[in-house]
């Protein structure tokens, strides 16, 4: 029964994408012969044209990272409801934003995040966004320079410890970070995403054939109306903010934008947007199955930790050679997401201050004070922020409910089916305030108390929504612009 449930996730998964995905693609009205700003708007260094195939690929790795592993193997303490927010969350809102926010760039001229988010909600949004933007992206490369040069250090030979210090990993990895912002797209990240991207599905594969070939009881307990959290955490709304990237992710939004400058047709959108964030929610369904059915018991997968259950499910499951593909994936995905991270953080501040980005002088300019900020993030150490870094859960699903809404005020403009964005960003405003108001480090209400202010803030926002957007007479798409080409 556990197998064919877990194959069964994965099914619907794919059906999501055939069906859903098609379903949202023709609402928002994908029209093929539209020119894409990597065509209008080329520029050799953020604007470039890429084969929709490597296209897809580094959109995955900027998407994933171990955000698909880590979240599940935590939500799988919580039991196999887990899957169910996997699935749903996944098809009906993580696909649905990331295929938002994505076209929603693409028709405006390839946008970061808060520049859309301005335009449709106004200008105090377009602030409030660049701020929480800037800060979330730079404490994202900050802590992803700190966790890996650790691992990294680690590993290093007894003898060589001495001499190579941590610190020295990480200036290493911040020079790559450095390196990898300011190039053109095509000529790192380009080149050696699709490697990675590569790595994390066939490392994610052949855990799922080993549990299957190595005779496990798939999904031992299917209860899904129990608890088997070992401390306690409620399943609402905790399980909603723990699993993010193979659900619903708000950190996805500041990604999409970069590919939404590399892609030829617009008919792509839905294979690379929609598409991708089935793959990390397929990833997921794999990592939160294992854990449910590699460990006996909760307690057991609690002691053994994120990292601790990625090496140990790969090792067991694959030997010598899982270990390894898991290690080099502990270690490479975190440094994936930190470099696009910075990247991402680059073209808002440039957008914002208006500064073109052809030269490389200037493209020094605008990323000297972004990784001035992620160095000394980085100095005072993990535990100077770590309060900050605590939230990130909890913001990161606070801009996903963002961008739904962005989304869903974007279609209502136009006249369109709006409920696609809508209905999950209403879920999803209740899940945050509720969260945000039971988490013993803001006010720790009352789970209770705090369901009822989430629940009613929701349906508050949604009645302003419905009573406040409507059609627009303008076409709210940016004109096409020219080439910029010159050749």
């Amino acid at each position: 029964m556990g197998l064919v449930f877990f194959l069964g996730c994965i099914a619907l998964l794919i059906g999501g994408y055939f069906v859903y995905g098609t379903f949202v693609a023709k609402i928002f009205g994908v029209d093929e012969n539209r020119p894409t700003p990597a065509i209008t708007c080329e520029d050799g260094v953020d604007y470039v044209q890429m084969p929709n195939w490597k296209v897809f690929l580094i959109q995955l790795l900027n998407i994933a990272g171990l955000g698909p592993i880590f979240g599940p193997i935590v939500g799988a303490l919580y039991g196999p409801v887990a899957l169910l927010w996997i699935v749903f969350g996944c098809i009906l809102g993580g696909a649905v934003h990331d295929f938002m926010s994505g076209m929603m760039s693409m028709r405006r001229n390839g946008e970061s995040l808060p520049e859309i988010v301005g335009d449709l909600l106004g200008m105090p949004a377009r602030q409030a966004m660049r701020l929480f933007s800037l800060v979330l992206l730079i404490v994202v490369g900050a802590v992803f320079v700190i966790a890996p040069s650790g691992l990294i250090h680690k590993l290093l030979p007894v003898d060589m410890k001495e001499s190579i210090s941590v610190t020295t990993i990480m200036v290493c990895v911040f020079v790559y970070y450095l390196i990898a912002t300011i190039v053109p797209i095509d000529k790192i990240i380009g080149k050696i995403y699709p490697l990675f991207g590569a790595l994390l599905l066939i490392m994610t594969f052949g855990v799922a054939g080993g549990l299957i070939a190595g005779g496990y009881e798939i999904l031992p307990n299917l209860d899904f109306a129990v608890n088997t959290h070992p401390k306690g955490s409620l399943i609402w709304p905790g399980l909603f903010i723990v699993i993010s990237c193979a659900a619903i992710s708000g950190f996805h939004a500041t990604q999409s934008p970069m590919m939404a400058r590399c892609i030829k047709s617009e008919k792509h959108g839905k294979a690379i947007f929609y598409g991708a964030m089935i793959i990390e929610g397929i990833i997921g369904i794999i990592w939160c199955t294992a854990s449910l059915s590699f460990y006996k018991t909760p307690e057991l997968l609690a002691e053994a930790g994120k990292a601790g259950a990625v090496f140990e499910i790969s090792n067991t499951l694959l030997g010598g050679v899982g270990g390894a593909l898991a290690i080099l994936g502990v270690i490479i995905l975190p440094i994936t997401s930190g470099d696009t991270a910075f990247r991402s953080a680059r073209l808002i501040l440039a957008e914002t201050f208006k500064v073109k980005q052809e030269p490389i002088l200037k493209r020094l300019l605008v990323a000297a004070p972004l990784f001035a900020g992620g160095i000394y993030l980085s100095c005072i150490g993990i535990k100077g922020f770590d309060i900050l870094w605590r939230f990130f859960g909890l913001s990161n699903q606070a801009l996903s409910t963002l961008v739904l809404w962005t989304g869903a005020v974007y279609l209502a403009k136009k006249g369109k089916f709006h409920w696609i964005a809508s209905i999950p960003a209403t879920f999803m405003t209740a899940v945050v305030i509720t969260y945000f108001l039971n988490f013993k480090k803001t006010f720790g209400m009352d789970i209770s108390i705090s369901t009822y202010c989430g629940v009613g803030v929701a349906i508050i926002t949604f009645i302003a929504f419905i009573a406040l957007v409507k059609k627009s007479d303008k076409d709210i798409d940016s004109p096409v612009k020219k080439s910029r080409n010159k050749k």
